[in-house]
């Protein structure tokens, strides 16, 4: 006689489903937020106040200090978005032009962007550059001065250097700031800034 056992199926063992845990996608904005250890540093520059010390490499590789730069005597700090680009071309020719005025004003030009050394050694030698320009690829010292932030352009929100220059006597005192510097007719203004300190 056949069998009269029941066979039953084996019940499928499934695992269970691992749960998806949503994660929120950051804006374009959000994502080009400075690290925290950039943002830390993020400061703000003020009229009458000292200038934060800072050391960097200049064209050639040499370190550079705020405290040597003060030591020949007052000091015009700019601060650009990039070689080569039209507006910092400009910007960088005008003080070149006008150096001899600067000079016999008691004070010297040294400009900073986040550029390597190399690059400012192309940059100094296409233009005949005729003052140094300092490296700051990790934007320290652009943080350190307040002039690293949030921009807008062509409708996208993306961190960049401000461009911004420091008027600074021979004492390490902030006597005068011009923000979001429009090239033309630049130099004339730091010149006169110069004139008023005497």
């Amino acid at each position: 006689m056949p069998s009269s056992k029941k066979t039953t199926p084996k019940s499928k063992k499934t695992a269970p489903k691992a749960s998806k845990k949503s994660t929120p996608r950051l804006s374009a904005a959000a994502a080009k937020k400075p690290s925290p250890s950039v943002a830390k540093k993020i400061g703000s520059v003020l009229e009458g106040k000292k200038a934060p010390s800072f050391q960097l490499s200049d064209a050639s590789g040499k370190s550079v200090e705020l405290k040597d730069l003060l030591g020949a005597g007052n000091l015009v700090l700019y601060f650009y978005p990039k070689d080569m680009t039209p507006g910092c071309t400009i910007e960088a020719c005008s003080f070149r032009d006008h150096n001899d005025r600067l000079t016999a004003l008691g004070a010297q030009v040294v400009g900073i962007s986040a550029d390597s050394s190399a690059s400012h050694t192309k940059f100094t030698e296409k233009h005949g550059l005729n003052f140094p320009l300092l490296a700051d690829p990790e934007n320290k010292v652009t943080g350190l001065y307040g002039v690293y932030k949030m921009k807008s352009l062509y409708g996208r929100q993306l961190m960049g250097i401000e461009r911004t220059t420091f008027v600074i006597d021979k004492a390490g005192v902030v006597r005068r700031v011009f923000a979001k510097v429009k090239v033309n007719g630049h130099t004339d203004e730091v010149i006169e800034a110069l004139k008023a300190l005497g």
